[in-house]
């Protein structure tokens, strides 16, 4: 093993790993290295905890056949037997190196994992703890199919370099834990452009935009019949509804209010390709929503959306340091209009005359109607089949 190239990957390590922007790079640059450098390394393994609404980490696992393969783990990783009774559990517990010579005859097989380890032929496994300046504890595991396992000169060359390796760990999932958040509060476009630095309030730009405005019908009856936990759980059940489409189709989800959301398709050149994907959303969320139904009238929903296509006013809103990142401006509110006369006409959706013009014909007119806000009476479109829906209250 030479010394000169741990130094070398030690040195890389705590200018940043600069030449790797994706984390995976990371590992696979240090292995590479290190391999060049004699330490005759089988399977690498870093995984680092994250704040994510779905998963619970990340695990990179390096080989030298396949580089490394990054895999999320799931919240129930952490009920499952083989985690909870793993070494793994055991270092970031106690915050402890873990090392079993496996080659050794007398070797304790104190976890069932070793069993497993020994059996595929690798006669060392090490696992470091990463221990993050908050206090959190990751790892990262080592082994090698060597006869007799690793040298006292190539642990300390692995030793050496877990300091470093853990600081550029923490810089990188700081970065990603941020991009999460803001993608899960403020979505995906909204995220980016925060993490840009436009953060100040009044930082608005004007662009050209499907919007998408809905609510759950007769939320207010269900607030008051249904215990509070059984009427998130069926909130949360309806955005599922509605949400993936819009994901699916470019649309970007700027807010949720109460059982109301706020949805927008960026158009670029073309408006009528991104109208398209936008009411194919809708329609979708429609299904979706039908398919909830079932023999309990009492949590049934009905679903009420306004598609309009305008200029909004996209950016930073709000007072002192709470701001909030959505779209203001006419076009917001006439949708907003429109959501609500789509309740009142017992329509599921309804469209503005500038969505629909650009829909071809999915579209037929209802009528010219009075919206609040607006000198002049606005057409509103419906679906062909929901035309002979009855006026109801909203």
């Amino acid at each position: 093993m030479d010394p000169s190239g741990t130094q070398a990957v030690v040195d890389w390590l705590m200018d940043g790993a600069r030449s790797t922007p994706l984390a995976q790079e990371v590992l696979s640059e240090i292995c590479q290295r290190l391999t060049a450098c004699g330490l005759p390394l089988w399977r690498a393994v870093v995984f680092v905890r994250t704040l994510h609404p779905q998963i619970v980490g990340r695990r990179f696992v390096w080989r030298p056949d396949t580089r490394t393969v990054v895999t999320d783990g799931s919240f129930d990783l952490l009920d499952r037997d083989v985690f909870r009774n793993s070494p793994m559990t055991y270092v970031t517990t106690t915050g402890k190196a873990f090392r079993r010579r496996l080659a050794d005859a007398d070797c304790p097989l104190d976890y069932p994992i070793l069993h497993d380890l020994r059996a595929e032929g690798i006669t060392d496994y090490v696992v470091s703890p990463l221990r993050f300046t908050n206090g959190e504890v990751h790892f990262a595991s080592w082994s090698t199919l060597q006869p007799g396992g690793f040298t006292d000169a190539e642990i300390a060359s692995l030793d050496a370099i877990i300091i470093p390796l853990t600081r550029v760990a923490e810089i990188r999932a700081m970065h990603r834990v941020a991009n999460v958040l803001l993608s899960t509060y403020v979505g995906q476009n909204a995220g980016q452009r925060v993490l840009a630095g436009q953060i100040r309030r009044g930082h608005t730009e004007e662009i050209h935009a499907a919007i998408w405005l809905s609510d759950m019908r007769g939320f207010t009856k269900l607030a008051d019949r249904l215990p509070p936990q059984a009427l998130v759980d069926l909130l949360n059940r309806y955005f599922d509804c509605q949400v993936p489409p819009i994901l699916e189709h470019g649309g970007e989800v700027l807010k949720f209010m109460g059982d109301g959301l706020l949805a927008i398709f960026p158009i670029g050149e073309a408006a009528a390709p991104v109208c398209a994907q936008a009411f194919a959303a809708a329609f979708a969320a429609r299904a979706n929503v039908a398919a909830m139904h079932g023999a309990n009238d009492e949590t049934d929903v009905r679903f009420g959306l306004a598609l309009h296509v305008g200029d909004v006013l996209y950016g930073n809103i709000g007072s002192g340091n709470r701001l909030d990142f959505t779209t203001i401006g006419p076009a917001v509110n006439l949708a907003a209009r429109l959501e609500k006369l789509a309740g009142q006409l017992g329509r599921s959706i309804v469209a503005s005359q500038e969505f629909a013009n650009h829909c071809g014909d999915a579209f037929a007119p209802i009528g010219r109607f009075a919206v609040a806000g607006f000198a002049e009476q606005q057409t509103a479109f419906g679906l062909h089949d929901e035309a002979g829906a009855m006026q109801a209250g909203s």
